[in-house]
């Protein structure tokens, strides 16, 4: 089981070392395990965090938080709490965030890097600002659009990329998940707070769904990035056609020989 001091854990759970040690100081966070004078947390601690951060954002107060923890700990087990919570509040990907500085983009976009580009990627969330660097949630969807513009794309249609993904597939995934719920948690808690003995098999639940999801999406995108590769490339040879034809016509004019 991974391990982590404050700071790394403040920042896998995307809030500060202040919150940390409030959530902790109200109760809705255990302390840490204590290796000599530093404070060790583990993969729970994480979960527990990340969902105190997505309930705070829906706007529940900490006193609400305490008391739905507290309904859940009354007679349940600590594992299978905790399982849910993990199920619920951990990232969806393995993916760590990284920190890269102006240079660094610079050499991985070139000239495309301005105030514009720039202010664009913070608007979309691909890059966040700390300080005198930059914040990068998903490396591989930066690194993704670098080589994309090594391939000989714009900065700014990378980022029109990235624009549609996140709205399209943003509404796909809120769109799937709230019918999971529909049809799935809700048929276990209609109106009511999750109780103790349902955690762990909720939790079984969502952790199934969650690779059924990203099959399916996968499995969806590769159909489709086939049909319309071979839409696009179908105009592209009757273009080319056309031209090959249109070049025929124009010897036959002139007298000369026909093109090969």
């Amino acid at each position: 089981m991974a391990e982590y001091r404050i700071d790394e854990l403040a920042r896998l759970a995307d809030t500060t070392v202040r919150n940390v040690r409030v959530y902790q100081d109200r109760g809705l966070l255990a302390p840490p395990r204590r290796q000599g004078r530093v404070g060790i947390y583990s993969e729970a601690h994480l979960a527990r965090l990340r969902l105190i951060g997505q309930l705070l954002r829906r706007g529940y107060t900490f006193a609400n938080i305490g008391e739905m923890f507290q309904v859940w700990e009354r007679g349940g087990d600590l594992s299978e709490i905790l399982g849910f919570e993990s199920a619920i509040g951990d990232a969806w990907s393995d993916e760590i965030a990284d920190y890269i500085t102006l240079g660094d983009l610079r050499e991985l976009f070139g000239k495309g890097v301005t105030p514009r580009t720039i202010k664009r990627s913070l608007d979309l969330g691909v890059l966040e600002r700390d300080g005198l660097r930059f914040r990068v949630p998903s490396p591989r969807l930066l690194h993704a659009g670098g080589e994309l513009v090594r391939l000989g794309m714009s900065v700014d249609s990378v980022l029109d990329i990235a624009e549609n993904l996140r709205d399209k597939v943003g509404h796909v995934a809120e769109h799937m998940v709230r019918l999971v719920a529909d049809h799935i948690i809700a048929e276990h808690t209609p109106g009511t707070v999750v109780q103790s003995e349902e955690t762990a098999e909720i939790a079984e639940l969502v952790r199934r769904v969650r690779p059924l999801a990203q099959q399916a999406v996968d499995a969806v995108l590769a159909q489709a990035m086939a049909e319309h590769l071979n839409d696009v490339m179908g105009e592209h040879f009757a273009q080319a056609m056309e031209h090959l034809r249109g070049e025929k016509d124009l010897q036959r004019g002139a007298g000369g020989p026909p093109p090969p």
